[in-house]
Parts: structure tokens; C-alpha cells; sequence
């Protein structure tokens, strides 16, 4: 398990560093924004196989810490963290994982984390949105994260350890 701690704390203290070097006003953003804390908790699933207890546990402090350093939403990435762990729990009990699912399941994370804070900040009116700044905000992070995610599946995949990936 601590193999899988050390990636999630490589990728959040990596959307630290890169979110103070990137852009990330609603009209001004690069191509590049890193949602590295969210593409490790996809990649870290298969280790935790018969410890998924474990996993959430990890995703909800993860998710809180997220939301204590990054945002001023408190509980609202404790609440997405763990719903998008659910999912992909239920998605990797369905499916093979390899290069091309790892693929699929990074955009789908993306697009469903973004569809559920957008729906978030529409229903309670935090801030307007629309489906243009939608779309914006997905065309925005796809980018870096695929490439991120491939990287960090095939670093798992090849690294000696008790669990493997596909």
C-alpha cells in the first residue's frame, strides 16, 4: 500500500506545482491542466483488489486534502473523489484493464468528474455556468491527463511489486 500512497502524493503535490505555473482562469486556460490527483486514483484501483475498503478510504482523504489545499469547496471533492471511486470500481470489476481501457477510463473519469462539478455549481448557483464553459473546462484537461495517466499506467505496470496491473 505504500507504493500506491507515494503515486497519489507524487500526483497531488504535481497539481500543486503545475497549477501555479498554468493558468487557470475560466477563459485563460492551457491545454495543459493537471487533474493528476484524479488520474492516480484511477490507476491505483487494481492494487487495492480485495482491500476496496481501503481504497475509499484512501480516495476520501485524498478528496478532502484536495479540497483543504486546492479549493475553498470543503467536503465537494470528498463527495466526487468518492463517487467517481465507485464507479471506477464498478467499471474495473467489469472490464480487462490495459493500455486502450486505461485509456477510455481516464477520458470517462475526466468527463464525469467535470459533468458532476459543473451540475454542482449549476444547482446551487455558486458560480454561472454553461455547456459551453463545459466543454471548455473538458477540452482544457484531456490533453495532459491522457498522456499523464499512460505514463503512470505503464510505471505501474512494469515496476516489481505484489500486485500487478494487466
Amino acid at each position: 500500500m505504500i507504493f500506491q500512497i507515494i503515486i497519489v502524493i507524487i500526483s497531488f503535490l504535481l497539481d500543486g506545482i503545475l497549477s501555479n505555473f498554468l493558468p487557470f482562469m475560466m477563459n485563460d486556460l492551457s491545454f495543459f491542466t493537471p487533474f493528476f490527483t484524479l488520474i492516480s486514483i484511477i490507476i491505483i484501483y487494481p492494487f487495492f483488489d480485495k482491500e476496496e475498503r481501503k481504497y475509499y478510504i484512501l480516495v476520501g482523504i485524498v478528496g478532502f486534502l484536495y479540497d483543504l489545499f486546492y479549493t475553498n469547496l470543503l467536503f465537494a471533492n470528498t463527495i466526487f473523489f468518492l463517487l467517481i471511486a465507485f464507479i471506477i470500481s464498478y467499471i474495473y470489476k467489469k472490464i480487462q484493464v490495459n493500455l486502450l481501457t486505461n485509456l477510455f477510463l481516464i477520458i470517462l473519469t475526466l468527463l464525469l468528474y467535470h459533468l458532476i462539478f459543473t451540475l454542482s455549481l449549476f444547482i446551487f448557483n455558486v458560480v454561472p455556468v454553461s455547456i459551453d464553459s463545459f466543454l471548455y473546462l473538458i477540452s482544457h484537461s484531456l490533453l495532459l491527463n491522457i498522456i499523464y495517466g499512460e505514463i503512470l499506467y505503464l510505471i505501474c505496470k512494469y515496476l516489481p511489486h505484489k500486485k500487478h496491473l494487466n
